[in-house]
């Protein structure tokens, strides 16, 4: 099931790469934007988590935070984050039950395959818990941009 604008934000809890447990609670009267991704250190997952951090200082002057959400495992999330400088919370969802949650789990095509796996989404949430945005099947390469100007931001 996919998000919409207006829907109530799913709660979750989850380890980020410390196994530091972080919480959508803990992002309440703030702009959260959440994204999905299928791996750390892949070439794609590299390219849109660099730009989230490219991009962390005008999200985070609008008042907008950043959280990352993969099936990784906490130790590659630390790999992940060390070897770029990620400075947002990467989290750990190894079960897949907030991915699935947010819709960002299921089948895709890939390689012109059905296979089932990360559908690459991002989803912002508003200050009262509720969905102002969603994004799926989103590409690594330039959704951060796209982004940015459908959130009004973009220089």
């Amino acid at each position: 099931m996919r998000l919409s604008a207006g829907d109530t934000a799913p709660a979750w809890t989850a380890p980020d790469a410390d196994e530091k447990k972080h919480s959508l609670k803990d992002f309440k009267g703030r702009n959260l934007v959440i994204y999905f991704y299928p791996a750390a250190l892949t070439p794609g997952c590299t390219k849109q988590a660099c730009d989230f951090r490219d991009n962390l200082k005008l999200l985070a002057d609008a008042d907008f935070d950043v959280v990352g959400i993969s099936p990784d495992k906490p130790a590659k999330l630390a790999k992940f984050r060390e070897t770029h400088d990620l400075p947002f919370p990467l989290l750990s969802d190894p079960d897949k039950t907030i991915l699935e949650a947010y819709g960002a789990w299921g089948e895709k095509t890939m390689y012109g395959k059905k296979v089932t796996g990360v559908i690459r989404s991002t989803v912002v949430v508003d200050p009262k818990g509720k969905v102002a945005h969603a994004w799926y099947n989103v590409k690594a390469t330039g959704h951060v941009a796209k982004l940015l100007r459908d959130l009004d931001l973009s220089s």
